[in-house]
């Protein structure tokens, strides 16, 4: 495993390992980043890790029982360990629980795994991001590291079966800005990415899969990542969105 990479990718919730963690993973790896994938799916994530890995990147599995304080941090301690001195510049909270349904439809799982994706997971993951940028050097764009969060549409408008799904979202834009206006007298930059519509992973069959009018690429949402990562500190975004084509808004 390669650790000649002068910098590190830490991506939180990869999935099956065919969406956007996965995406932003592969793409920061062949960008010269070392990859630390965090997520409770193991299978998956000791996939991901040795697909890169094999295609000549450098990337770990970091697996976790949950997303909880103690959980996180030391997964972030077992990243400074795999690769000692070398500074995190990117981190990208993915992770998430999905649930559509009527209110009085929800159960009390759901909120639990929302809470933990939205409110819980984010804050620990943020708070060891932080932690690690403060005691970095500025880099060439006059940043000591980027931090992103996967967002949605729910994060800015609720509707008839998003009540517990957008609640959590509403959360995690609010940490989001609250971050980004905290730390960014410490040139750490926050991002909330709200991605507005499908996204093409292989749950979806078909033209659905591939038609760009109709989902949103994982691949096309990582080089947006991959571009925020390095935004010059005088020209910084904190929220963007982004959507297929044809999509209503």
């Amino acid at each position: 495993m390669s650790t000649l990479a002068s910098k590190i990718l830490v991506v939180a919730g990869i999935g099956a390992g065919g969406g956007t963690g996965a995406a932003v993973a592969r793409l920061f790896a062949k960008s010269g980043y070392n990859v630390a994938l965090i997520a409770r799916n193991t299978d998956s994530l000791n996939k991901l890790s040795e697909d890169i890995q094999q295609s000549g990147g450098s990337a770990a599995p970091f697996p976790v029982r949950n997303y909880s304080g103690p959980e996180v941090s030391s997964a972030f301690a077992a990243i400074r360990r795999q690769w000692p001195g070398v500074p995190i510049r990117t981190a990208v909270w993915n992770a998430g629980h999905a649930v559509w349904d009527a209110f009085l439809n929800i159960k009390d799982e759901d909120v639990e795994k929302t809470a933990e994706g939205a409110f819980f997971g984010p804050i620990s993951f943020s708070r060891e991001s932080i932690k690690a940028f403060q005691q970095q050097d500025l880099d060439e764009q006059g940043s000591r590291g980027t931090l992103i969060f996967t967002g949605a549409t729910a994060a800015t408008r609720g509707n008839i079966t998003t009540s517990v799904f957008a609640s959590g979202k509403f959360a995690s834009r609010a940490l989001s800005q609250s971050l980004a206006k905290e730390f960014g007298k410490q040139n750490i930059h926050v991002v909330h990415a709200i991605i507005d519509g499908s996204i093409a992973t292989d749950r979806n069959a078909g033209e659905e899969k591939t038609n760009p009018d109709k989902n949103l690429y994982p691949e096309a949402i990582a080089e947006t990542y991959e571009f925020l990562s390095r935004q010059h500190r005088s020209a910084w975004t904190w929220e963007l969105d982004l959507r297929p084509a044809h999509e209503k808004w």
